[in-house]
């Protein structure tokens, strides 16, 4: 554990030395309170709760911005140390591979975590500053919202990591790691719902339906927090998908988990593996 933890310290330093947190917290945040004091504005006169329109907001920009963030600082975080040498230099240590992997992953999930809870709690803190009205449900569901961002982010990645333990050059890296943005972010549910379209709901069950949501973690990402609330879901037009969702929030958490787990579990076999 300690040798992990020294890894992830490591990882961290690095992410200050190149400005990746501050960078991340400042994008966050700026974006973060862009999106609260432009969307809570009509709250008053259509009777929403300040709060749950800004979580509506904060899920559409994670969906979006944090999946991009976590590939954009893990897609080298293997072959390019094996470019610059570092990698050698750290293995020459009494250290396993598998600990490197994990070191790494949780010193970049610290560094999501951070950027995110300074963000998106300067949000919140800016909201309860104009003196709005918030009651404890629209608190649980931003509680909710920011954690599963992180989550979202781990998921994303272990991804990265995996990218990067079985390429050969940090370009290749970065290349599918744009690709694999664009396709869980934005060409999978446009396939999907052509694919709803052209079916008419003759082959495609339910059931069929809820294991193609989870195999992109940005839906389950998107239905944990759009139809969690009762609250959020109506603002987020999502209620009748609440009323009619058989995927429970503990599954949805399950899926997002799994997502964090398997890549990075196959990332640290993938470079337990590889010729240095």
């Amino acid at each position: 554990m300690r040798t992990i933890l020294i890894v992830a310290r490591k990882e961290i330093q690095e992410g200050l030395r190149n400005r990746w947190v501050l960078a991340t917290t400042l994008l966050l945040a700026a974006l973060a309170l862009t999106l609260t004091f432009l969307g809570s504005a009509p709250t008053g006169q259509v009777g929403v709760r300040a709060l749950d329109v800004v979580i509506v907001s904060l899920s559409s920009l994670t969906i979006f911005l944090l999946p991009l963030i976590a590939l954009l600082i893990s897609h080298d975080a293997i072959v390019g140390e094996m470019e610059r040498g570092t990698m050698l230099l750290l293995l020459s240590y009494p250290v396993a591979r598998w600990q490197v992997v994990l070191g790494k992953f949780v010193g970049h999930l610290a560094i999501l975590t951070f950027a995110t809870l300074v963000g998106y709690g300067a949000a919140a803190a800016a909201l309860v500053a104009t003196g709005a009205a918030i009651d404890p449900q629209s608190w649980a569901a931003f509680a909710a919202m920011v954690g599963s961002s992180v989550l979202l982010g781990a998921a994303f990645i272990a991804v990265g990591y995996l990218v990067s333990a079985l390429v050969r050059e940090r370009g290749t890296a970065a290349g599918i790691a744009i690709g694999i943005w664009l396709v869980f972010v934005l060409i999978y549910d446009m396939a999907l719902l052509g694919v709803l379209v052209m079916d008419q709901g003759q082959t495609v069950t339910g059931a069929a339906l809820n294991a193609l949501l989870l195999l992109n973690p940005t839906d389950a990402y998107r239905l944990f927090n759009l139809t969690g609330s009762g609250n959020v879901s109506a603002f987020a037009g999502m209620a009748g998908v609440a009323q009619t969702a058989t995927l429970s929030p503990p599954v949805l958490l399950a899926a997002l988990a799994a997502w964090a787990l398997v890549p990075l579990a196959l990332a640290a076999l993938a470079f337990s593996r590889r010729e240095l």
